[in-house]
Order: C-alpha cells, then sequence, then structure tokens
C-alpha cells in the first residue's frame, strides 16, 4: 500500500521541524558547555578555580597585571593595585574596589580571562567575585578580593617558561535590574 504525497510531505516536514528545534537547542547549550570546559581546563584564556593553594612554592617571581573594564553599565571598578610580583605557587591576594554610579541597584557579572592565553591553564583561583553575580545598591561602594596563585609547573611549562608578566582581566557586564536591598549579595569581608 502506497502513502499519499501529502503524508510524506507531512513527515518530512515533521522531521525537519525537529532538526530545527534539536540544533536550536544544541546552539543554547554551547556556550554554557563551552564556558564550563574553558573554566575548567584553563583553555581560551579561562582561568580554572581551584579548592585549596598548590601546596609548592618556588623562588620564581611573575609579575601579575590586573585589567578593569565595564561594560555599558553606570559602575567604576579598579584594581587596588595595578601590579603585583608573586612566588610560583604562593597564595596571593589582590583587591578590587567597585562602585555603583547610578540611583537604582544593580546586578553585575565580571566575565574574566588571562593573557596571554596559554598562562590561562597555570593560574588557579580559590575565591573570586567573578564566579558570581554581584548586586550593588545605589552609590554603594563594595571591596572585592580575587584569591589566586600560579602553579610552579608555569616555569617549567615549555608555552610559558619564558613569560615574565601576565595579565589577569576582568569585565562587568549588567545581568539585571534588582528591586529591592534584600537581594543584595554581601561582600566578602577583607581579612
Amino acid at each position: 500500500m502506497s502513502r499519499s504525497p501529502n503524508h510524506r510531505h507531512h513527515r518530512t516536514a515533521a522531521i525537519l521541524g525537529g532538526v530545527v528545534v534539536l540544533m536550536t537547542g544544541a546552539a543554547f547549550a554551547a556556550v554554557p558547555l563551552y564556558k564550563a570546559f574553558c573554566q575548567a581546563t584553563g583553555y581560551g584564556g579561562t582561568i580554572p578555580r581551584a579548592a585549596q593553594g598548590s601546596g609548592k612554592v618556588i623562588d620564581r617571581e611573575l609579575v601579575v597585571a590586573f585589567d578593569t573594564n565595564v561594560h555599558d553599565m553606570p559602575w567604576t571598578f579598579q584594581p587596588e593595585q595595578r601590579r603585583q610580583t608573586i612566588k610560583l605557587g604562593a597564595t596571593s591576594v589582590a583587591y578590587f574596589k567597585v562602585t555603583n554610579n547610578s540611583d537604582r541597584a544593580i546586578t553585575g557579572r565580571a566575565a574574566y580571562n588571562v593573557a596571554p592565553e596559554l598562562a590561562g591553564a597555570h593560574v588557579r583561583k580559590l575565591h573570586c567575585f567573578c564566579f558570581d553575580a554581584q548586586t550593588l545598591q545605589p552609590h554603594q561602594t563594595v571591596e572585592f578580593p580575587v584569591v589566586y596563585f600560579v602553579e610552579p609547573a608555569f616555569a617549567t611549562d615549555p608555552n610559558t617558561r619564558t613569560y615574565g608578566d601576565i595579565t589577569l582581566s576582568y569585565t562587568f557586564v549588567e545581568v539585571g535590574r534588582v528591586k529591592t536591598a534584600a537581594t543584595a549579595g554581601a561582600p566578602v569581608p577583607r581579612a
């Protein structure tokens, strides 16, 4: 028994519709999956999280510079120190000051990376404001720490051993409006 041409057209249309839905879902899933991959591996200059310090410090120094930016939002964002000289493996803390210059509460999230890109495989963060969205109330100023280290393997990796300095870069972007002060995130106090 042969099927009618209409039935075949409906079947083809249904299959093509399913493919479109599947491809659209894959496109939306690709961004968070890629971001998670980059943060876990250091690929693309992103910095992976660490649960603890390296446990080993070597006598090789590295200059770490800090770059801060805001994208289309009324915040002032700057490092307290533009540069730090650290020893590989030693846990270091850098502080950043952020001010909401507007008359409304704003939630922002900091995208981050490291340059040169190949250094990202060796930089680890124990704590960073960039891990979560941050809410600042109108005209509020907050100080955020970043606790990080650069693995001693940086000194022997053929891709990074000649580097004398790296840059950690952060860019805040607005993620949504906040209606009440009760939703404000509490900053981590300076120790």
